[in-house]
């Protein structure tokens, strides 16, 4: 299956996000949009050409639009706002866990900009928390598709769910490889190659470097099973399971803090269910810093070589 999973081309996953929603809002009409003063990252301006009146810029304003849009989904709509993933957390989580969270109000938060593949602008934009802050809201599903196509499916897949979702995506061109046409199963992990050796569970950005990680191991004669976990929650706990018991040893690898991220999530499972050799590859304990993104993905523990790494070390500890 590895040679399946090849690159035809790079986009990033903010202009999936941009396409599927107006893909969205093109099979219903409750589908509205608000943004914080950023229509050009968000791509969000098909949506709005095509639907002007469906569309609310707020301005730099992002926890008065948390309340717009709770406010919209209590008259039927289905409001998707739109902001950096810095603001669209960080800056609002009262808001959130009050007005939308608690009451279970249908809104689609989409926070672009999302790790350190945001780059240049530095540690204050580059949120590496937000995986963990929104899995903690009861009620709160939360998405992190890998690439364009999947960011796609997974923008029109949300209006058709009823209640709250974090969906998380980033700025960067990046390889698409996930199938145009697949569709996307909220709460359903994605097999992308089947493995013996090890359990590889990757996320994000971070699928891509799991990928060209396994491909170089399978010349050494390790056989990787490669599993997407685009919905972190709810958590394919089933999935999970099924792999570990199969591998004897798994790795995760996701661009997020180790603390409180995919890893956390999966350490959980295994730990209640199927205690198994686990290493994470994320980042440990620190803030970003301005850089082009391989190369702060390499300078934090996140490349392919450190991907490699932790596939060598969980197989020591099997």
């Amino acid at each position: 299956m590895l040679d399946q999973l090849i690159a035809t081309e790079k986009k990033a996953t903010r202009d999936g996000f941009g396409a599927g929603l107006l893909e969205a809002g093109k099979n219903n009409p409750n589908v509205v949009a608000l943004c914080a003063d950023l229509v050009g990252s968000l791509k969000m301006d098909a949506f709005i050409d095509t639907f002007p009146d469906r569309f609310i810029q707020v301005g730099i304003s992002e926890a008065n639009m948390m309340g717009l849009a709770a406010g919209l989904a209590i008259g039927g709509k289905i409001p998707y706002t739109g902001t950096f993933a810095n603001f669209s957390t960080g800056r609002v989580y009262d808001q959130i866990r009050q007005s939308i969270a608690y009451s279970d109000k249908n809104v689609k938060i989409c926070a672009s900009h999302a790790g350190l593949t945001l780059g240049e602008d530095g540690a204050t934009h580059q949120i590496l928390e937000d995986i963990g802050m929104m899995k903690m809201l009861p009620g709160m599903t939360v998405i992190n598709p890998c690439d364009y196509n999947q960011t796609k499916a997974a923008t029109i897949a949300i209006a058709e769910y009823d209640g709250p979702v974090y969906l998380r995506f980033g700025r960067p061109s990046w390889p698409v490889f996930i199938p145009e046409d697949l569709p996307f199963e909220i709460g359903k992990a994605l097999k992308l190659n089947e493995g013996t050796d090890v359990s590889v569970f990757a996320t994000g950005h971070l699928m891509w470097h799991a990928i060209e990680a396994a491909r170089e191991l399978e010349k050494e004669g390790i056989s990787v099973e490669l599993i997407n976990i685009h919905t972190i929650k709810p958590l394919d706990e089933e999935a999970i399971l099924e792999s570990v018991r199969k591998t004897g040893c798994a790795v995760t690898a996701e661009e997020h803090q180790r603390l409180g991220g995919l890893g956390s999530s999966i350490a959980e499972v295994l730990g209640m269910h199927y205690p198994t050799p686990l290493e994470m590859v994320a980042v440990n304990d620190s803030f970003g810093e301005s850089g082009t993104p391989i190369d702060l993905l390499d300078k934090y523990g996140l490349g392919v070589a450190d991907v490699k790494a932790a596939i060598y070390q969980a197989l020591k500890r099997k």
